[in-house]
């Protein structure tokens, strides 16, 4: 149904109607459901995961939680669902539940679009695990690969190439386990479009994701899944710039950091602005478990020395 444009003071009565219907649904039983599902501190992925898939194949959960919703949509032309929606050509999707260890979306993938698009030349290993209920499969195929495990020793110059592992053919209600830290999947043969509920568990994930390509397996590139890390990229150069001499803790914090490229990244900055001051935890660096990490430490350890005015 088509509304027509109208006034400021009922769209402003509008929004208000929804603040209400969103403030009542968080408080509803399907919301609670899902906040209790992961409630309890020190939980690791692996049991989130576990929690996760006991809630996706509870079929009264989904509609409990979306009924509120939907009845408001039904009764108000101008209601404002609370959820974040995303859309492309291939899917439309929405976030249903959002908290500090998981994410569960709604997605529904079109078949015509799949259909379309040519075979894939790369795969993505997400790097967080998930685990996807397929309300409707499609009659779609998961093809698959499995890419090793990033440990501290891990080299994007040497890393091992993915293998694909065996597909798996979608039927309706599948609830599957995705280690999206280790494995990359591809949707395809989809005979009608896909229906998905997934719960992404947003903790013990790898530090970035990998692109690896169909034809042979070799790692194409890699991205920071961490928006904090790559906040804190920008950051320290943000103290090397404006010459923060006193920053040497934080710069000493983050060259301990997971993620290998923020280690050299916050040394690299220690360097420009007191070289001094970094020189103990450079040589420390020329022992760290990342290759990449090493050689560049062993590179520059001396010419920090010969800059430093009091080498030890």
């Amino acid at each position: 149904m088509l509304v027509p444009i109208t006034d400021a003071a009922t769209l402003r009565a509008a929004h208000v109607r929804s603040l209400a219907v969103a403030a009542d649904w968080r408080e509803g039983a399907g919301y609670r459901q899902a906040q209790a599902a992961f409630a309890g501190a020190g939980l690791t992925a692996r049991q989130l995961a576990r929690r996760a898939a006991k809630l996706l194949r509870d079929d009264q959960w989904i509609g409990v939680l979306i009924e509120p919703l939907l009845a408001a949509l039904g009764e108000d032309d101008w209601f404002q669902p609370p959820l974040r929606v995303s859309r492309d050509p291939l899917r439309i999707g929405a976030v249903l539940f959002d908290d500090p260890q998981v994410t569960i979306s709604a997605t529904v993938l079109s078949a015509d679009v799949l259909a379309s698009l040519p075979p894939a030349e790369s795969v993505v290993v997400p790097g967080r695990l998930a685990v996807v209920r397929y309300c409707r499969g499609g009659g779609a195929r998961l093809r698959r690969w499995q890419a090793e495990a990033i440990t501290g020793a891990f080299s994007a110059e040497n890393a091992a190439p993915c293998r694909p592992i065996k597909p798996l053919s979608l039927r309706d209600g599948d609830v599957l386990l995705v280690d999206g830290r280790r494995q990359a999947s591809v949707i395809e043969a989809a005979i009608a479009d896909i229906v998905t509920i997934t719960a992404t568990i947003r903790i013990d994930s790898a530090p970035f994701m990998r692109e690896y390509a169909v034809s042979d397996g070799n790692l194409r590139c890699i991205a920071a899944l961490d928006g904090q890390a790559s906040r804190a990229q920008m950051l320290l150069a943000f103290l090397r710039h404006h010459g923060r001499g006193d920053a040497g803790p934080s710069l000493e914090a983050a060259s301990r950091d997971p993620a290998y490229f923020l280690r050299w990244s916050a040394m690299r900055e220690w360097l420009a602005i007191d070289v001094a001051g970094a020189l103990p935890r450079l040589r420390e660096m020329v022992d760290d478990p990342n290759e990449q990490v090493r050689r560049a430490a062993l590179q520059m350890l001396p010419l920090a020395e010969s800059w430093s005015p009091c080498p030890a």
